[in-house]
């Protein structure tokens, strides 16, 4: 007796008319069209979520990565001549250049820092002033972006450059000269007399992070080392390196090369959330590695429970269709013939549904923006908050690989879920299915 090719053209044949019989002709289209239904949205909202999470983690890193420096070099705190703790680095030219020619290292450049309170009319803001080389501080793509900042960086040595929020926060705008004053200013015998200097706003820049253009201002090195009494010394070295990624990899090489009384502080450990009060600390980034984790397997779980749809939908087809599997049967059809038929009605619905999600998920990633906007303006704005994301908007960004994660993921749930229905309309004994007929 000749064989059965197995997914012959046949089998096709049945399943496809079992799919689009009518319930009139005992077809469970109803219960077909909820499950590609189920697993369509499931998938969706799982590729959607992987995008949006992919998108943010990769806006957050690049905001991090390209307005500031990737490690940051300190000397140990010394006792200085007035019994004070001296951090201060005075041979900071020779051991940026030192830590330039690290391989791996594209940029070093010294930094003084201060927090002071800027003012312009009766607005006030406390600002962190980073005083820096203008030719240092294009090195910080984020901050000279020429597409989100505004004025001439060339004139950097003459002025000031504040972030788009402090501009906002104190009302001004190029050609504005605000008023930088710092508390610790010169001690008289009537106390301590504020330092107070003003500087024309010759830049205003976006890094497309809230906490950055809200709070942050470059000043030229050698105004910041004056006004802060720091002449010849800068506070840290900060460091640009190839591999950002991997920069636990140059630490070493960076504390060989800078000494001993070095102190090493990178892009990660930066981002730390305090979580409590206690001593529990955790990066940021690994959180956003957990809780990406935890997305993934509830939305896997969602994937789960619109393919367990399909069991039901074939349980009831393969009770309805009870007498024509007993009559296949008597015919010559084999067992495996008859659970193939009902296998590929349940993994038609499973990969159909599978593709219509991915599409609907890439759509929703590609047009993140307008579909925001739009729920941004019914719902009256203010979804969201840039000082509680840190970011400006909800990035998406589609990864051939989460796309493949959750295609493999849909599929292979929507298939073995289909096995089991598909087994007990094999072993239907065609005796007792058309003992009443």
């Amino acid at each position: 007796m000749a064989t059965t090719a197995p997914f012959a053209r046949f089998e096709w044949m049945i399943a496809w008319r079992y799919l689009r019989a009518r319930r009139s002709e005992g077809g469970v289209s109803v219960m077909t069209w909820i499950s590609l239904i189920g697993v369509t949205l499931a998938v969706f909202a799982l590729v959607a979520t992987l995008a949006v999470r992919s998108g943010f983690r990769s806006e957050f890193v690049d905001t991090i990565l390209g307005a500031n420096a990737h490690v940051t070099v300190y000397r140990s705190a010394t006792v200085g001549a007035n019994g004070q703790l001296d951090r201060t680095i005075p041979d900071y030219d020779a051991l940026a250049a030192t830590l330039a020619a690290v391989p791996g290292v594209t940029h070093a450049a010294p930094l003084t820092r201060g927090q002071v309170m800027a003012n312009f009319g009766n607005a006030n803001s406390g600002v962190e002033i980073f005083g820096i080389r203008g030719a240092d501080l294009a090195s910080l793509r984020r901050i000279v972006d020429p597409t989100t900042g505004m004025g001439d960086l060339g004139r950097f040595d003459e002025g000031i450059a504040i972030g788009s929020g402090v501009a906002q926060q104190l009302g001004v705008g190029l050609g504005d000269k605000i008023k930088i004053i710092s508390p610790n200013g010169v001690k008289t015998a009537f106390g301590t007399s504020p330092r107070v200097n003003a500087y024309e706003v010759v830049y205003i820049f976006s890094a497309g992070r809230w906490d950055i253009d809200r709070t942050r201002v470059y000043l030229p090195l050698a105004q910041a080392q004056r006004f802060f009494d720091k002449d010849d010394v800068a506070d840290e070295i900060e460091v640009m390196v190839e591999d950002p990624e991997n920069v636990e990899a140059m630490i070493p090489a960076l504390i060989q090369t800078a000494g001993e009384n070095t102190l090493i502080w990178t892009w990660r450990d930066r981002n730390t959330l305090i979580w409590t009060w206690r001593d529990s600390a955790g990066a940021f980034l690994r959180a956003l590695t957990v809780e990406d984790n935890v997305m993934f397997i509830l939305l896997s779980i969602l994937v789960l429970i619109a393919s367990l749809n399909i069991i039901s939908g074939l349980v009831m087809l393969v009770k309805n269709k009870g007498r024509d599997i007993g009559i296949l049967r008597t015919i010559g059809l084999t067992e495996g013939s008859v659970m193939r038929v009902f296998f590929i009605c349940g993994a038609s619905i499973g990969t159909l549904g599978t593709i219509m999600g991915v599409g609907l998920g890439a759509l929703f990633a590609i047009y993140v923006d307008p579909i925001f906007s739009a729920i941004n303006y019914v719902s009256g704005g203010g979804v969201w908050d840039p000082s509680i994301r840190g970011i400006y908007y909800l990035p998406a960004e589609l990864k051939l690989a989460d796309v493949m994660s959750a295609m493999s993921l849909s599929l292979f749930l929507s298939w073995v879920v289909t096995i089991f229905p598909a087994r007990r309309a094999a072993r239907m004994n065609p005796v007792e299915a058309l003992r009443y007929e």
